[in-house]
């Protein structure tokens, strides 16, 4: 075995807060989204049982996201599938021709605002910092 190998597999599984303010806006915007999907889940069991669970899974994947976003096992790769994840919701619901409400345009916006923060992210994280941690 190396010692790249143990030293990797050695580090915490919380790997600290994250530095700079953008990370804490793609958290923020991805748990605005949570909090929509999350709170209108049980409002929407009662007319639509597969949009209910939708919305489940879409909340638990924001929560997913970061979690594995501050954990040891995050790669950069995975700011592509944070921002396809994201720009999926605001899509899905356009596609459904979604109803204009204050709560979707919370969660839209939170939804955009990640994409955005992500995509930043994306471009200005080191490759090689990456592959090294």
């Amino acid at each position: 075995m190396s010692t790249d190998t143990t030293t990797a597999e050695s580090r915490p599984l919380f790997t600290g807060l994250p530095s700079g303010i953008v990370p804490y806006v793609a958290i923020v915007g991805a748990l605005t989204s949570t909090y929509v999907h999350l709170s209108m889940a049980p409002m929407l069991l009662q007319f639509d049982q597969t949009q209910a669970v939708l919305f489940v899974l879409a909340g638990v994947g924001f929560l997913a996201g970061i979690a594995v976003y501050l954990s040891k096992f995050w790669r950069r790769e995975f700011y592509l599938v944070a921002i396809a994840f994201a720009l999926a919701q605001i899509v899905a619901w356009v596609v459904m021709s979604g109803r204009v409400s204050d709560m979707a345009i919370l969660s839209k916006g939170g939804e955009a605002v990640f994409a955005v923060a992500a995509a930043y992210l994306y471009l200005n994280d080191s490759p090689d910092a990456s592959a090294a941690a």
